[in-house]
Order: C-alpha cells, then sequence, then structure tokens
C-alpha cells in the first residue's frame, strides 16, 4: 500500500476501508508499471544492438 496515497484519500474525506483498498490498487499498478519499464529496457538494448549490427553489414553489402 502507498501511504501518501492512503492519506490523501483519507484527507479527501473517502473512508478509510476505501482509502485502504484504493492505495493497495494503485500499487499493484506501480509494480506492474515498473515490470514494464524493465521490458522496455531490454527492448532498447537489442534494437540498439541490431541497428549497430546492420551499420556495420550495410556498407559491406553496397560497396562491395
Amino acid at each position: 500500500m502507498i501511504s501518501k496515497v492512503y492519506d490523501a484519500f483519507v484527507s479527501a474525506g473517502a473512508p478509510e476501508e476505501k482509502a485502504r483498498r484504493a492505495a493497495e490498487a494503485l500499487a499493484l499498478y506501480k509494480s506492474r508499471f515498473s515490470k514494464l519499464e524493465k521490458d522496455a529496457a531490454v527492448i532498447e538494448w537489442m534494437l540498439g544492438f541490431v541497428i549497430a549490427l546492420l551499420s556495420a553489414v550495410a556498407p559491406k553489402l553496397f560497396l562491395h
């Protein structure tokens, strides 16, 4: 649970149980987004490798 979100919901007037459930739901989404960010970083490295490989091979194809 994200305590800052929980405190914000409670101070906004939401019942404590609903504020707790909402904060827990947001914590689940936060972990999902962090996994997506890690996956995107791997894809960026793979794309960089492919671009480097193509830039090394393409001149040999056209100039040979």
